[in-house]
């Protein structure tokens, strides 16, 4: 191999490198999202399968904004698949702040009938455990997954004599 050659692709490797290095050191560390299940709404159903909106509220403790361009969740009940659905509406979450994001998301009888048959053991007072996954798509290094866990607390049957 010719010297000049050589020094030529030594040169283009070190730029490389250094163009690399830049690149990392201009990411800072990001504040992870808080993103929680705030509602649901039914939407229109076919045959066996029911769809509601799953609203998420999606805060940006960052000082930049964050451009997403799709979603993607999944909620379990008593660790067993509930709901799941995904969204290929796009936006921004301005920097310390916040937006409230609708994902579309089926229900299948037979996802019905894994729970009913796992609340079978249900007791009065005691909660359902939940767990509700997804992403954030925010472009090729930049995706957000989530997660959120809590307790599904149904309310107590009221005592015989007592008003509403």
């Amino acid at each position: 191999m010719p010297k000049r050659l050589h020094r030529t692709l030594a040169h283009a490797l070190l730029i490389s490198l250094l163009a690399t290095l830049a690149a990392c050191s201009s990411l800072t560390p990001r504040d992870p999202l808080q993103i929680q299940l705030v509602g649901i709404e039914p939407l229109p159903s076919e045959d066996l399968e029911m769809r509601f909106a799953v609203k998420l509220r999606v805060q940006n403790p960052n000082d930049s904004p964050i451009d997403f361009d799709g979603i993607a969740m999944e909620l379990k009940v008593n660790q067993q698949p509930l709901l799941s659905g995904v969204s290929d509406q796009h936006g921004q979450i301005p920097r310390y702040g916040e937006t409230i994001l609708q994902v579309p998301v089926s229900l299948s009888a037979y996802a019905i009938l894994r729970q009913a048959w796992g609340a079978a053991g249900y007791q009065n007072g005691k909660g359902l455990p939940y767990e509700l996954r997804g992403k954030l798509a925010a472009g090729l290094f930049g995706t957000w997954r989530f997660n959120d866990r809590g307790t599904l607390n149904w309310p107590q049957p009221l005592a015989p004599g007592t008003a509403q």
